[in-house]
């Protein structure tokens, strides 16, 4: 084990370095030793208050909890480079000074192991993805040990462990189970709905029941359906990124801005399909609202507001006459809109390309006179519409909504009556409407909207203006304030008016009135597409019968595992055919994907799900495992839960007290996770409100990178400078400065940082290079001041040539004193707000004004030498239990009391003051701390600096203000 006073060890020495000095050798021997010694006797095992993991509770009963986590993990080949632990470490000296300033800390470490990275290593190699997978675990768990984190092992799971998608699946029955009462504004489990239905107190909701006809007199199937189409998690058509080349769905994140696949590079359709969905949706409001219960950053806040995107306004209907016939209003067309005062405007209406109407709207043959422009150059209002629907099929979302991209679209050869004018409208599909946000379909006002100008200019269409533009306008559409014109019929007018909230509330009341619409709020948020056509994920806990329905697998056959494939890609198809459909690999295994189980109705065949969650579902709930892992009874104890996470005060919404990750995650997964939260909440699963309470995003770390003269990235490790340029393989290559990472090429390692330095001080440098939250240059030359000041702490405790611990019993002086307790105030400040650049700083001076004091040889007070220790253990936590193990003490300086500043040493006994000539700062001099203001004269004048400015000069006024400063008014 680690020497102690009584046992030194000598180092092999290089010639002219003392035996004993701190060198890398000896760090890493060092660190490796306490490693194994944290391990053997469990020091950061942190003890439940109750359960299987309870050992020890005694000892932290009287603390507060605290329970801090990073964002876990992908367990990638490449493992961590020096960007990963800047995160990592931010949390573990948290942790380690929480903990010694008398927490019970929580501070885990898990893997979020499923995905499409694995998937397609195992599809170009043929290994099973979890010996990859696990052997990356493995890899990464190293390198976070040899860093010297103190993660309680124990608590350790990856989301590819079957005892913890288990729990992954069993959450996806309770959210199949539910639903979202709108009354209540909250889930509850679809047993209750059925019985009110049963009992006639409830009607089915709006759009649920196709067929219209009383609950009672429903089919058993169509009941079921109705059921179905209710729940939190259901099936539904929608528009979905359908790779053909890579055979999957893919999220919006995975598909370049010019519809391709980000792996692979593959074209990417947009097509609809039958998928898994969740309605998050209807917990838009109280996500939103939640916001501001939270201890996050405005900017991420405001991120998620933006993706949510609530909107009020007005439900408008239009109706529509079939085959281009206004007269017949055969359906009728819904527009959300947040300016209904500009309905009298409305000249045409667009329809997203895959909007539900567009095949029953669109009409058998073009009426006579029809504008070529509005037909593609197609021979029939079917064919057009087709060829349309392809070519958007083939836009990502992000080009589609490209302000600058010309308009296109097709008209259907339908018609739409304006509620307010009675004129008829022409109905147009064009992908610059999209289906996710409103209705899929857009009343057009070109006269006050610059999308709906432009595409009016292509297609000739008329332009009504309902805001008066100032004088000089020079055209286009104004989306400007103004009084209201051409606004008005026989029933309403907002004609004169200059409010646009008067001229909306007018215009909304009129609607509703008229029976043509309804004020409501919406959403850009969409529901959560839910289905991957992959191996490598968590397989649905869900069978289908013979009609077709979806049945919950019962609990006690939890976990669905995954079956042993022999091919893991999913079937592909040529790049461009779009109208190609999924095949996932699970489907292949037939002797998997049936089954005969008992539901309740004797034993029968049923169709196993053969699509596989995505990989956020594993990510969104990781954080409650954590509390037990182990538990096989239940997915966590709810004692357990509302001791880690439940509301410390009323109103509080609980969670996690310090999540840390970074800003790449700032929108869905963050959005996904509380989403999960907040249906366990309604369903009674969990006390608190919110997963995560408080949320840091920690800054990005930045290095040089090298491109060559076609500006592909090269190693920047092995580029070398000569004579100011810089050559790779002898050729120049072009320096920049970007985020480290894989895809420049100038990764660093921590394993490098470590073999060269040892862990303590690639640590200290990772804090010293700014707060936590804010992006910081990487620069390996500067890793040796960290080293410097690991040595210079060292040499205060230890004597480099004996080995011998320099600390005595002897007292303090003032100075000394004085420099300890600002630095335990000061570092207690950076540990608190988390920069902890700031406590390494203040560590440093007093390091230095210990040694200032004591030099090489005199002995070290214990008072200082001690208080010293303590302040660096949890940058440099191997370094400080050496010197704490070596100063006499057998216990790990991870459960030793954090020091506490003395008040009365942090009084200052002198002050600066600025003096002044004729308000120009001339001189600083320093007074005592009580001085007065002749006092502050005397000492001004005093100084030759103020003297020299004052000879020969008449002073007409002097202005002294204790504390702050001098000024001398002179002639």
């Amino acid at each position: 084990m680690s020497q102690t006073a009584s046992q030194p060890t000598t180092e092999p020495a290089d010639e002219g370095v003392p035996p004993h000095r701190y060198t890398p050798a000896l760090a890493q021997r060092i660190e490796l030793e306490w490693q194994d010694r944290w391990e053997r006797e469990g020091t950061f095992h942190t003890p439940n208050p109750t359960g299987r993991l309870s050992e020890g509770f005694d000892r932290v009963a009287d603390r507060p909890k605290t329970f801090i986590m990073d964002m876990f993990p992908y367990p990638s080949g490449a493992g961590l480079h020096v960007g990963h632990p800047l995160g990592y470490l931010g949390t573990d000296v948290t942790s380690r000074f929480r903990r010694m300033d008398g927490e019970n800390v929580l501070h885990p470490m898990g893997y979020d192991a499923f995905g499409l990275p694995a998937e397609q290593y195992a599809v170009q190699t043929g290994q099973h993805p979890r010996i990859t997978t696990e052997a990356n675990i493995a890899a990464i768990r190293a390198q976070l040990r040899r860093l010297g984190v103190d993660h309680d092992e124990r608590r350790t799971f990856a989301t590819i462990d079957p005892g913890y998608y288990r729990w992954t699946q069993w959450i996806f029955l309770k959210i199949f189970g539910a639903w979202f009462d709108e009354e209540a504004g909250r889930a509850r489990p679809v047993e209750e709905l059925v019985a009110e239905l049963d009992a006639g107190t409830r009607s089915p909701a709006p759009g649920t029941n196709p067929s219209g006809r009383p609950w009672a007199e429903l089919s058993d199937v169509e009941k079921r359906q109705v059921v179905d189409a209710h729940r939190l998690a259901y099936r539904h058509e929608a528009p979905v990124n359908w790779c053909p080349g890579l055979g999957t769905v893919l999220s919006n994140e995975e598909v370049t801005p010019d519809g391709r696949s980000e792996r692979g590079n593959f074209p990417v359709f947009r097509r609809p399909l039958t998928q898994w969905m969740m309605r998050i949706t209807a917990y838009a409001e109280r996500l939103l609202a939640d916001l501001d219960r939270l201890d996050w950053s405005d900017s991420v806040k405001q991120m998620q507001r933006n993706w949510i995107g609530r909107s009020t306004g007005a439900r408008i209907r239009f109706a529509v006459g079939a085959a281009g016939r206004a007269d017949d209003p055969a359906e009728t067309i819904e527009v959300f809109t947040t300016r209904p005062d500009t309905l009298f405007g409305a000249t045409y209406m667009v329809l997203a390309p895959e909007h539900p109407l567009v095949e029953t709207l669109t009409a058998q043959a073009w009426p006579d006179g029809t504008d070529p422009r509005w037909t593609g150059g197609a021979a029939t209002p079917a064919e057009a519409v087709r060829e349309y629907q392809r070519q958007a099929s083939r836009r990502s979302e992000l080009d589609r909504q490209n302000e600058s991209r010309e308009k296109t679209g097709v008209w259907l050869g339908a018609t739409a009556v304006n509620p307010v004018t009675g004129r008829e409208l022409p109905v147009f599909i064009a992908d610059y409407v999209l289906t996710g946000y409103g209705t899929g379909a857009i009343m057009a006002v070109p006269g006050e909207d610059t999308r709906d100008w432009e595409f009016a200019e292509a297609f000739g269409l008329p332009v009504v203006r309902t805001v008066q533009p100032p004088a000089d306008f020079d055209g286009g559409a104004y989306t400007g304030s103004g009084p209201m014109i051409n606004s008005s019929n026989e029933q309403v007018s907002l004609d004169g008016l200059t409010d646009k909230a008067d001229a909306i509330a007018r215009m909304t009341a009129w609607l509703v009135s008229a029976g043509h619409g309804e004020a409501t709020t919406t959403y850009k948020l969409r529901d959560w597409l839910f289905s991957r056509q992959r191996y490598w994920g968590e397989p649905f806990p869900v069978v289908y019968d013979a009609d077709g329905l979806p049945r919950a697998v019962p609990e006690s056959l939890l976990p669905v595992l995954l079956p042993e494939v022999d091919d893991y890609s999913p079937k592909t198809f040529a790049d461009d055919d779009a109208d190609s459909a999924p095949e996932p690999p699970l489907s292949r295994v037939a002797e998997w994907a049936t089954v005969e189980l008992d539901l309740g109705d004797g034993l029968k065949p049923y169709r196993r799900e053969t699509n596989t969650m995505p990989n956020w579902a594993g990510s969104c709930w990781y954080y409650l495992r954590y509390i037990d892992p182990g538990d096989d009874t239940q997915m966590v104890d709810p004692e357990l839960e509302r001791y880690w996470m439940g509301p410390r005060t009323p109103g509080d919404v609980g969670g996690v007290d310090l999540y840390v990750g970074g800003m790449e995650h700032a929108v869905l997964h963050l959005l996904y996770a509380r989403f999960w939260h907040k249906v366990l909440h309604d369903l009674g699963y969990v006390s608190s409100e919110e997963p995560f309470r408080r949320l840091v995003n920690q800054g990005y770390i930045s290095a040089y990178a090298y491109t060559d003269e076609r500006g592909f990235y090269v190693p920047a490790a092995d580029v070398v400078e000569q004579d100011g340029r810089f050559l790779y393989e002898g050729r120049p290559v072009n320096r920049e400065y970007g985020k480290i990472g894989k895809s420049l090429k100038n990764m660093v390692t921590p394993d490098e940082m470590i073999g060269a330095y040892g862990a303590d001080t690639f640590r200290v440098y990772e804090m010293s290079t700014g707060p936590l939250e804010q992006s910081r240059p990487w620069d390996t030359k500067a890793v040796v001041g960290s080293q410097r000041l690991l040595q210079r702490i060292w040499r205060v405790v230890v004597d480099e040539q004996t080995g011998a611990v320099r600390a005595a019993d002897a007292a303090p002086g003032d100075d000394e004193l004085r420099a300890l307790h600002r630095a335990i105030a000061g570092v207690r400040d950076g540990m608190a707000t988390l920069r902890f650049n700031v406590a390494i700083a203040r560590v440093a001076e007093l390091t230095n004004a210990l040694t200032a004091a004591y030099g090489a040889d005199s002995p070290v007070p214990r008072e200082v030498a001690e208080p010293l220790v303590l302040l660096v253990a949890p940058l440099a936590p191997h370094l400080a239990e050496e010197l704490w193990a070596r100063l006499g003490h057998a216990d790990s300086v991870a459960w030793a009391p954090f020091p506490v500043a003395d008040e009365r040493w942090l009084a200052e006994d002198t002050v600066q003051v600025a003096v002044q000539v004729n308000g120009k700062v001339r001189a600083q001099v320093d007074v005592p701390a009580d001085a007065d203001a002749a006092a502050l004269e005397a000492a001004a004048r005093a100084d030759e600096r103020v003297a020299a400015q004052l000879a020969d000069k008449t002073v007409r006024r002097v202005i002294a203000v204790p504390g702050r400063l001098v000024n001398f008014v002179v002639g």
